[in-house]
């Protein structure tokens, strides 16, 4: 079935994107806010952030799989709905618990949408023009990032941090008018097939346990949390195996290297980056001392490189082989993250955005000929699927990134409050953040150049 307005799902898809990463980064920017009105140590802050993506990362690849079975533009839909709801919710939380319960369910919203919209639009082009419109979708998401952070900062410094929330409510509204009134077809390669749901229960509480574990290192709490996350996440790949309706088809990894090697890349990717917002958002307002709407400025820099230069990036990787363009990103990915280990209390916040900017040009050049690959290299009845676990790896890296980072501020900081005499260990864990992160992305490298070819693989599966 063709679609009835090509344009109509590009829009749809395009604005989800730039919905969801608005939230994301502007919430980053008011977590000091939050913070202090609620009283929360370090670690509770940041699950206002890891919460969302926790929950994104549970429910992304059951949804994605409901969405083949029952129709992709249905679950897209009712995550848009979710996500404006909770939303609302959220900005009127009374207390720091029922914000990040509010969270939780922003994340499920913002999975069902993530599980779906990459596939609408590679259902929707034919391959040549596959990499220009991912190219669109991914500059739409990293145009939320880089107006999240000044919006946000503006927002919360004038009118306090839960008209970010408010905000975001109503631009989702707008979003489900739009699929409402333009998107009237539906899409569903895998209607009747059955859902297993067994390993969707598997899957998501091996994340669960996985993330709560990184949050109660090195404490014994944290380690038997890891365990039971890793035993879950193997008894869910020998499940997967052995049923014949998978959730996740375990054989598409060991047939199909460019679509394995690919997630690997994506998966490192963000993992490695996904807390630097996080990280530099603290780091501008508490060594730095600026305001909330100051630091916003400075964190834009980053996802509008992203933004300009992501869909030249994806029109690049039609032609030129997606690992050449994607591995030299990664490279300079590793550079930026690396000089960003150095920052200190005295360098000039002129340096920190030049090292924002190398980012953000290095994560355009990685991201959309990554997706592009990914999406290109199965049939097109693994699109949901596809969609859904290229989603996984993003949310996954972003939930491991948040993890890494709770994980060192556990160690370094505990569980206080983020004071003026605090702001050392502060710094000193950022940096080895940063450390950990730039390592991650010199293997990540060798994950993308292992890929193989794609235009050999795309020529037999369409």
């Amino acid at each position: 079935m063709m679609f009835d307005d090509k344009r109509a799902v590009l829009v749809a898809s395009t604005t989800a994107a730039f919905l969801t990463p608005l939230m994301a980064s502007s919430v980053s920017v008011a977590l000091p806010s939050i913070g202090r009105e609620f009283a929360m140590d370090a670690l509770s802050v940041s699950w206002v952030a890891t919460s969302a993506v926790l929950a994104a990362a549970m429910f992304l690849v059951p949804f994605g799989r409901l969405a083949d079975i029952y129709g992709r533009k249905r679950i897209f839909n009712y995550g848009v709905i979710t996500f404006t709801i909770f939303s609302f919710l959220s900005g009127i939380a009374p207390t720091g618990a029922t914000l990040i319960a509010s969270r939780l369910m922003q994340g499920m919203g913002a999975a069902m949408i993530f599980g779906t919209s990459v596939a609408l639009l590679t259902l929707a082009y034919p391959p040549a023009d596959r990499g220009r419109v991912l190219g669109i979708n991914v500059a739409g998401t990293y145009t939320g990032l880089s107006l999240g952070p000044f919006i946000g900062g503006f927002l919360t410094q004038h009118f306090g941090w839960r008209s970010i929330f408010f905000l975001n409510a109503i631009l989702g509204l707008l979003i489900i008018v739009l699929v409402m009134w333009r998107l009237k077809s539906e899409w569903a390669e895998a209607g009747g097939e059955k859902f297993d749901i067994f390993g969707s229960l598997l899957y998501m509480a091996s994340l669960t346990a996985l993330m709560i574990g990184f949050s109660k290192l090195p404490g014994s709490l944290g380690v038997w949390g890891v365990c039971a996350g890793l035993g879950s996440l193997l008894g869910f790949v020998l499940w997967e195996k052995r049923t014949p309706k998978p959730l996740l088809d375990i054989k598409l990894f060991a047939r199909n290297p460019v679509f394995t090697f690919s997630n690997i890349a994506a998966l490192i990717n963000y993992s490695a980056t996904s807390a630097v917002t996080f990280l530099v958002s603290f780091y501008l307002q508490y060594i730095k001392a600026l305001s909330p709407q100051t630091a916003g400025l400075i964190l834009v820099a980053q996802p509008i490189m992203m933004a300009l230069f992501s869909p030249l990036a994806g029109r690049l990787s039609d032609s030129v082989e997606p690992r050449v363009v994607a591995s030299i990103g990664m490279s300079i990915i590793a550079v930026g993250l690396g000089l960003l280990a150095m920052v200190g209390r005295e360098t000039s916040t002129v340096l920190v955005t030049i090292y924002l900017l190398l980012l953000g040009f290095g994560f355009a050049l990685f991201s959309s000929p990554n997706t592009n690959a990914i999406m290109s290299s199965v049939e097109k009845k693994l699109y949901g699927v596809a969609s859904a676990m290229f989603g996984t790896m993003r949310l996954t890296g972003q939930m491991l990134s948040m993890g890494i980072v709770m994980l060192i501020f556990a160690v370094a900081i505990g569980n206080v409050q983020i004071t003026p005499e605090y702001y050392p260990m502060f710094l000193q864990s950022m940096q080895i953040s940063f450390v950990v992160f730039s390592a991650l992305c010199v293997f990540g490298v060798f994950a993308s150049l292992a890929r193989g070819k794609v235009r050999e693989d795309r020529q037999s599966t369409q």
